[in-house]
Order: structure tokens, then C-alpha cells, then sequence
């Protein structure tokens, strides 16, 4: 496609008609970026606007976090007025009309889907734990990471049947007991349990992905650091399980990097995996992301393995 952009505006100059944005159309890939405020999606969303070749569209849930997200004082951070304001949209994907989603897709080749609910402190103590409680203010794991989520693949269906859809979601995934999904559960009198189960939720939207029709990379990340990518070893394993490192955790810069590289390497689609980073120091530092996914062999994450909400 990219070579045939000279030719494309040869041809209709000849004719005499001028279209000049079709340079644009073959040379550059609409993205949109979900979650595009927060600290793995602004790096995935500052990283496409640096690269050539996209047009990157981002995605916040409110005017304050567009305006935070301008002012780089959200998520990473980063130099103010350095994001093009249109190029970030207000919406809350858990609730928006259908309509306004599938105008946000048009032209999309690849959604990348980095929104997830978010635990915070209530302030209160569990009695019998004696450790803080923990809530979900900004909506339940139902909510943000099943519904929001099946709104954005229904949407990729109708606009586009081979819309590559690109999953940030979290290791944990295997063990329905993981402390992850005791996050905001509440147990009532009759012993009835409500809300958290965020793993649960995840894998329940990462199977409607898989089984959407639509291309598909799944990213189960370790525990996410907030420090420099492109400084250490990546290995991917599947099922919570990977070989060559004893190490769980993974800088939220390198996940941005293996998300970009499923964009690019067709040998990325249709996979669903885990990923950490082995400390600074130990190992090569990874650099050819065609390699790394080789790694894995022909292996994919199990879903049978765990439940799914």
C-alpha cells in the first residue's frame, strides 16, 4: 500500500483531478487508543503520534481528562500542548451510543484497548483482614472491562470485520482466586458476593474478542512498573507460566512496545499471551519483536483454564 501512494496522485493528477489526501489515505494507519489518559495507553498513544505511518485517535472518559491529558499532567506525563487536541475524543465506552463508536472506528484498521476499572482505597478497613477496602469510583470491573469492552468489539464487527483488535489485559487470569478479584467485592448477610472479580471480566471479554471474527492479540502483563522501557529481556509465556525468568513484572513502556509491534507483525495476530521483563541487567535487552513473539512457538492461552465471570 505504502508504494503506491506516488503513483495514486500521479494517476489523478493526470486526469486532472486533485485529491490531496490521498497520500494520506495509503500512507498512514488510523488507530484508535482506548484509555489514551491513562499510564500503558498514553504511551501507546504518544508513541504512535511519534511514529510515522499513524493517526493515532485517543479515547478519555471526561473533559477533565482530555484537558489533563493536554496539559501532560495525567498518566506519564509529558510536555504540554505536545498532543494535538483533535486527535483526542471524549468518550466513555461503557455507555456511549453505538453510533458515535462506529463514526470513531470508520477508517480504523486496529482498536487498541487499554481501558480497565481502576481499585482505589474507600477509606475503609476490613474487619476481619484488618487491610483497607478497596472500591472501583470510576465503575466495576463488569462495567469497564466486559461491557465497555464488548461495546468497542461489537463496534469493530459492524465497521470492519478484519479490525485488528489489540487487548491490554493482566496476568492472573488462570487462578479464580487471585487477590485481584477480591478487589471491591462486597459479601452480603446471605453470603451473596457482588462486584470485583476483575480478572474474571477481563477473560470473559477477552474470549468475545476471540470469538468475534475479527484478528485478535491478547497482553497479559505482569505487575506493571512505572519505569524506562527498552532497558531489559522481555519473555512471554502462556497460561501464568514463563520460562527463563522467575521475575513477574514488566515496565508499562515495554508493554506499549509489544502492543506496537501486534500492529506490525502479522505474526502477532490471533495470539493470546503473557509478558514480563526480566530485571535491568540480566539477559540481552530485547529489540526484534518479530523474535520475541517466535518464542512462544505455536503456543496460546488456554481458556479453559480459571472462569470466566
Amino acid at each position: 500500500m505504502k508504494a503506491a501512494a506516488p503513483y495514486c496522485i500521479l494517476a489523478l493528477s493526470i486526469i486532472g483531478i486533485h485529491f490531496p489526501i490521498c497520500h494520506a489515505l495509503a500512507m498512514e494507519r488510523r488507530v484508535l487508543v482506548t484509555g489514551a489518559a491513562g499510564q500503558t495507553g498514553q504511551h501507546i498513544f504518544r508513541k504512535l503520534l511519534a511514529k510515522p505511518g499513524y493517526v493515532p485517535i485517543g479515547t478519555v472518559r471526561s473533559e477533565a481528562s482530555k484537558r489533563a491529558l493536554l496539559d501532560g499532567t495525567s498518566g506519564i506525563g509529558g510536555p504540554s500542548n505536545s498532543i494535538p487536541p483533535d486527535s483526542v475524543v471524549v468518550c466513555d465506552i461503557t455507555s456511549e451510543k453505538s453510533s458515535v463508536l462506529d463514526s470513531l472506528l470508520q477508517g480504523c484498521d486496529a482498536v487498541m484497548i487499554c481501558t480497565s476499572a481502576k481499585p482505589a482505597p474507600t477509606g475503609e478497613v476490613n474487619e476481619e483482614t484488618k487491610r483497607p477496602k478497596f472500591g472501583f469510583p470510576n465503575g466495576q470491573p463488569e462495567l469497564v472491562d466486559w461491557i465497555g469492552q464488548k461495546n468497542l468489539i461489537d463496534a469493530a464487527k459492524r465497521v470492519n470485520k478484519n479490525m485488528h483488535i489489540i487487548i491490554c489485559s493482566s496476568m492472573g487470569g488462570t487462578n479464580p482466586n487471585n487477590s485481584l478479584n477480591n478487589l471491591g467485592k462486597e459479601i452480603d448477610k446471605n453470603g451473596k458476593s457482588s462486584g470485583g472479580d476483575i480478572l474474571k471480566w477481563k477473560r470473559k471479554a477477552e474470549l468475545y474478542a476471540i470469538k468475534s471474527g475479527c484478528p485478535y492479540t491478547i497482553v497479559h502483563p505482569g505487575g506493571l512498573l512505572n519505569e524506562p522501557g527498552n532497558e531489559r529481556e522481555l519473555c512471554l509465556g502462556v497460561d501464568d507460566k514463563i520460562p527463563g525468568t522467575g521475575n513477574n513484572s514488566v515496565p508499562r513502556e515495554d508493554v506499549a512496545n509489544v502492543m506496537i509491534a501486534a500492529l506490525e507483525h502479522d505474526s502477532y495476530r490471533n495470539r493470546s499471551f503473557d509478558l514480563v521483563s526480566k530485571p535491568v541487567g540480566d539477559g540481552v535487552v530485547t529489540k526484534d519483536y518479530a523474535q520475541l513473539i517466535q518464542t512462544l512457538g505455536g503456543m496460546n492461552c488456554d481458556y479453559n483454564l480459571g472462569e470466566i465471570a
